[in-house]
């Protein structure tokens, strides 16, 4: 079997995806996506597939960029609306502050961990001198780290409203990935991307940053996301190894 190494001496950077990669969220965005898009589909189509359709269209996108994509691939369009929609009105918007309304009340009511395996890396990236970073396109990425108490093990956290701040556009365009290598003051190819989203790989491959790792859990869709440009597919972070540059003691 082979090792799977980040290399410190050609790496000075690891950026991390927060959902579903730092933050065990993932499955709580997609379960309030399906309660949504199943009312809004009930007589239009078939119901949302909480894996599939998940995958393929919302993940790693910003919200509304995430409804107008799954709907295109249903064939159905909805009027964009207003960031003032009630929550379930047949618009962009609407669909949009349904989802959010739900999403935050499980994080209310269940809180969110991070990942034991990802803690162990971003601690011995942090003990070998390398810098870290957490994106997210949702607008909660920041407070959801926090929430988490892994705020502490990054230089750099940008969320859903930075990318709004700045206009960027969002995944498979990898320009938040370059926003954070640009903060944290290197070149993307000495950056390494950690992402379980296609369009996040994608964004890695498309940025030029120097190792993009997928992460798979249960090793859903590892083709496709070899096929979107991961260099190493994982299952989890703790089939990762760490080598090179440690910080001299200040002992």
């Amino acid at each position: 079997m082979n090792e799977h190494v980040i290399d410190l001496t050609t790496i000075s950077a690891v950026v991390f995806d927060s959902d579903g990669v730092v933050t065990d969220t993932a499955r709580g965005h997609a379960a309030a996506w399906k309660h949504v898009f199943d009312a809004f589909l009930r007589g239009r189509s078939a119901p949302f597939d909480i894996h599939d359709d998940y995958v393929r269209f919302v993940d790693g996108r910003p919200r509304l960029d995430g409804i107008r994509t799954f709907l295109a691939a249903r064939g159905l369009t909805v009027p964009e609306g207003a960031p003032d929609d009630d929550p379930g009105t047949p618009t962009v918007h609407g669909l949009g502050v349904a989802k959010d309304r739900i999403f935050k009340a499980q994080v209310d009511k269940y809180g969110v961990a991070a990942f034991p395996s990802t803690v162990v890396l971003l601690h011995e990236l942090r003990r070998r001198g390398a810098r870290t970073a957490a994106v997210s396109a949702s607008m909660h990425g920041r407070r959801l780290v926090g929430s988490a108490g892994v705020m502490h093990l990054f230089d750099l956290v940008l969320d859903g409203n930075d990318a709004a701040l700045l206009n960027l556009p969002g995944q498979p365009d990898p320009a938040l990935f370059l926003d954070a290598a640009r903060r944290l003051g290197l070149p993307a190819a000495k950056v390494a991307v950690v992402d379980a989203a296609l369009p996040g790989i994608e964004a890695g491959r498309k940025g030029g940053f120097g190792l993009v790792v997928a992460v798979a859990r249960e090793g859903g869709g590892a083709a496709e996301l070899r096929a979107r440009g991961a260099d190493v597919v994982l299952s989890d972070l703790g089939e990762l190894t760490v080598r090179g540059r440690i910080l001299p003691s200040t002992s």
